[in-house]
């Protein structure tokens, strides 16, 4: 029996926690993730911590909890680039014994000069090398700089963009390791994915003229580079490198807005790549379905009108069980701790309530008068609608709700049709005063239902307290 030698797909995501997870890392951590789990790969964490200054604690919680909201669970690390400098300097220091990088001495005003020079001959602000054949060793303010080929090219089959060549006259010689002692991007980056077993990378198209170098890189430690995958930007809908002028940029603060970690997932997913004429995608099928050859090479536009609209379709679509536990803080900011005992009214009215609530947020407004004891009257509604003559069409209201009960919709709605008739007024004059009394807005899903949802009890007691009202005007101004 032949045995497959292929090795196992490992992909990785390294975030650098100088700020939130916005919606492009998000993007690749979910292409990076999906392509490790429909191969039956592994997706490893890694935190890119290296810029110690704008590296922060709070940001790599907030990554975390990012990824964490969105289901992209992860099967190693999370690994932090600041507890492998030991391994680094042992990588720089091979590579320097081998004669493939040097130390350089050069002062910065010095670069400096070099670079302002060479532009000035028309040239680009590029290293020349000065340090190159000197055989120097370490010394203050030193930096060990990669000693890259001269001539030739450096050429690989990116996974979305087809067949990449680069020139290595274009490049120079990069620094690896600062003065500081410390690694620079691209030699860390390199030596991670080495030891981490990597064997595809999957990032931005911002990263294609970093892949050159890190191929050389791979080479002089004597490694197989992975596969790379660059994937298309991310656009606003005016086709303009996306910012916070499009809304939004932070995958957290579309959580805080009350979004589905599901509509989220399947409008990043659909930034880029594509299944036939399909829209709306599970997890499970984005696993099914999902591989680089159908990332496309064109730019991505992200709209924030779109993900309102894919979660409106998420939460109509979603059972009223699944969304009990996210409303549950957009709730708590409106001063209402769900208790258990509310909890089977609010599932009765979820249902009634979604296809107007794209949100979560929106939901838990709307939810916001089924649980309080009496609902907070808007003024201008209680002011138009709460007036002396409404006042006798509550008090028969109630007087039918008492007599009929709230569960048969149908012969309430005719009791109201009669009521109408029996006062020639026109059905709204009976509606609306009532929909005050019980939700106190102006808007509601239908009165029957909304009836049906509070109980007999709440109701009797909102059309009496209504009643009291409507008699009293002053009060509601």
């Amino acid at each position: 029996m032949s045995q497959d030698n292929t090795p196992k797909i490992r992909t990785r995501f390294p975030p650098s926690p100088t700020g939130a997870l916005h919606l492009g890392g998000a993007r690749t951590a979910l292409f990076n993730w999906l392509f490790a789990r429909h191969h039956n790969g592994s997706f490893v964490l890694r935190l890119e911590d290296t810029d110690r200054e704008r590296s922060k604690q709070e940001y790599v919680e907030s990554i975390l909890d990012a990824m964490d909201w969105l289901g992209l669970d992860h099967d190693e690390g999370p690994y932090y680039q600041t507890q492998r400098f030991d391994r680094y300097r042992e990588a720089v220091e091979g590579l320097v014994a081998k004669g493939r990088a040097y130390w350089c001495h050069c002062s910065p005003e010095e670069l400096k000069q070099k670079r302002e020079q060479a532009m000035a001959q028309g040239g680009k602000p590029m290293y020349d090398g000065s340090c190159r054949e000197k055989g120097l060793g370490p010394g203050p303010g030193a930096v060990v700089r990669f000693k890259g080929p001269r001539t030739g090219s450096t050429a690989w089959h990116d996974q979305v963009k087809g067949p990449i060549s680069w020139e290595n006259e274009e490049m120079d010689d990069l620094v690896i390791l600062r003065s500081d002692g410390s690694p620079t991007y691209h030699l860390a980056v390199v030596v991670d994915d080495i030891d981490m077993g990597i064997t595809h990378v999957i990032r931005g198209d911002d990263h294609v003229a970093n892949t050159p170098r890190q191929i050389l890189l791979y080479q002089a430690l004597e490694a197989k580079p992975p596969v790379f995958a660059h994937i298309p930007m991310i656009l606003g809908p005016d086709k303009t490198k996306l910012s916070k002028r499009h809304g939004a940029t932070s995958v957290v603060a579309y959580r805080d807005m009350g979004y589905l970690p599901e509509a989220m997932l399947n409008t990043l997913a659909r930034l880029g790549w594509s299944h036939g004429d399909q829209e709306i995608f599970s997890r499970d099928e984005l696993i099914q379905f999902f591989d680089l050859d159908a990332v496309g090479k064109s730019a991505a536009v992200f709209d924030q009108d779109k993900l309102l609209k894919m979660n409106a379709r998420y939460m109509q679509a979603a059972e009223p069980k699944r969304l009990l536990e996210p409303v549950r803080p957009f709730l708590a900011q409106r001063g209402i701790q769900l208790k258990p005992e509310q909890e089977p009214l609010l599932l009765k009215a979820i249902p009634e309530l979604t296809p107007r609530t794209p949100t979560l947020a929106d939901l838990a407004d709307w939810a916001e008068p089924y649980l309080l004891e009496q609902p907070v009257m808007d003024p201008k509604a209680a002011r138009k609608f709460l007036t002396p003559a409404s006042a006798l069409v509550l008090a028969r209201v109630r007087d039918l709700v008492a007599e009929i009960g709230v569960n048969d919709t149908q012969a309430m709605e005719q009791a109201f049709r009669d009521l109408a008739e029996q006062n020639s007024i026109k059905l709204g004059a009976v509606a609306q005063p009532v929909r005050v009394a019980l939700v106190g807005r102006t808007a509601s899903p239908g009165i029957f239902e909304v009836m049906d949802i509070l109980g007999r009890d709440r109701v009797l007691a909102r059309l009496a307290a209504a009643a009291d009202l409507a008699k009293n005007p002053a009060e509601t101004s």
